[in-house]
């Protein structure tokens, strides 16, 4: 029997700190009125402090995700974060938010196709369900630009914000769901759109720090030509994929990436303005987070409806790009967990929590008594210790009695 991933729960989360144009205009050489001309933002969520994350948005973002579908993190089969900004090199961010979920069963990797990587994990997590090798996948895109963004370009600070959008796939046999999905790249564009420094090309070092080549690289111009046209290419290929004529389709939620991109877009299209989903002007670039924060607010002032046909479409560095045809399968508007249940899911967290912590406690006491001595290993690893107190403290060895030799 045919299986079909449904989109069942969707969930975001932006930090409480808002940048606006005229803050930005007292940091570098701007106003609100050029930022606003040029590409449709006039504020932006910016992560504040060492405890928010890519991490800590996209955990806060898929527990919302969790909620409206109504599921456990136990039950799900994958966790999929697609980001540019991850906590760091290595681990993935994933295992992170699967850790903290309390998603035990689940397997958790990253994946990175720059602001088209939402979109690509859509599609890997729905070929995952179709095959038959998972139930429920889990898919995050969760950014800090922030973070890589040299406050000092006034051609880049302007355009990037923080944040994450996640939502989950269930197998259904009810036709609909992700219908259909187009990837791309062009790595000859590689050097349009990128972060020069800290891999193995150029490992960081105090020069490429004094260079600036931690922060977004952007080659504006190319970039723009580059996605006003494969935005419109990529949106028609998905659409005769999944049989739908453009006229069938609903609603297009594009990568908030600039205003005169999307309005490019629209005009290859041919489509009227109300057919497409922006909020730009409120979150600026958040990348990889940009498609499914805006899916999040959509549903929430009522723009999607049960059986309506979506796009959602994107580009991003690489070159890549990336649009997936959508059959929204979710009743809505969708009814609040009763009390119990949330206080039952705050419980289930807060065990994950504590699991975590467990499994931490037991790794450290195995490290400590396990060594190479397998004969009186501990007692081995006990003198060690205090050979190296002593040592520490400068005291004199005492000569070792014959009963201890």
């Amino acid at each position: 029997m045919a299986r079909y991933a449904q989109i069942i729960g969707w969930g975001m989360c932006v930090p409480d700190h808002v940048l606006t144009n005229d803050d930005l205009s007292r940091i570098v050489d701007t106003s609100d009125e050029w930022i606003r001309t040029r590409t449709g933002i006039r504020e932006r969520r910016i992560v504040s402090g060492e405890t928010e994350t890519t991490s800590t948005l996209a955990v806060k973002a898929a527990r919302a995700a969790l909620e409206v579908a109504n599921l456990s993190p136990q039950q799900l089969d994958a966790v999929i974060v697609a980001t540019v900004t991850p906590d760091y090199p290595f681990p993935a961010t994933a295992c992170l938010v699967q850790d903290r979920l309390g998603a035990v069963r689940a397997s958790a990797f990253d994946l990175n196709a720059g602001c088209s990587g939402f979109v690509y994990g859509l599609s890997i997590g729905s070929s995952l369900i179709v095959s038959g090798q998972a139930d429920h996948v889990l898919v995050i895109g969760a950014e800090t630009l922030s973070r890589i963004t040299n406050w000092n370009d006034r051609d880049t600070c302007v355009l990037f914000g923080d944040g994450a959008g996640a939502v989950v796939l269930a197998a259904s046999q009810t036709p609909g769901g992700v219908r259909a999905t187009v990837l791309g790249a062009d790595g000859s564009g590689g050097d349009l759109l990128i972060l020069p420094a800290g891999g193995s090309r150029h490992p960081a070092s105090r020069q490429t720090v004094d260079d600036g080549l931690h922060f977004i690289h952007m080659r504006g111009r190319e970039v723009f030509r580059f996605a006003t046209q494969i935005m419109a290419q990529a949106a028609r290929q998905v659409a005769e994929q999944a049989g739908w004529t453009l006229d069938e389709v609903s609603l297009i939620i594009p990568h908030q990436a600039n205003e005169r991109v999307i309005q490019s877009s629209l005009g290859r299209l041919k489509l009227p303005p109300e057919r497409v989903f922006s909020n730009l002007e409120r979150y600026g670039n958040t990348s990889a987070a940009s498609i499914p924060i805006a899916l999040c607010e959509a549903v929430t002032e009522g723009r999607i409806h049960a059986d309506d046909r979506l796009i959602l479409v994107g580009f991003g560095a690489g070159l890549t790009w990336a649009a997936a045809a959508v059959q929204w399968g979710v009743p809505l508007p969708v009814q609040p967990l009763p009390w119990w249940r949330r206080l039952w899911r705050w419980l289930i967290y807060r065990g994950a929590r504590w699991r975590s912590l467990a499994l931490r406690a037991l790794r450290w006491l195995a490290g400590l008594l396990s060594g190479p001595v397998q004969h009186n290993g501990w007692r081995a690893r006990l003198s060690a210790w205090r050979e190296r107190r002593r040592q520490a403290s400068k005291e004199p060895v005492p000569p070792q009695a014959p009963s201890e030799r």
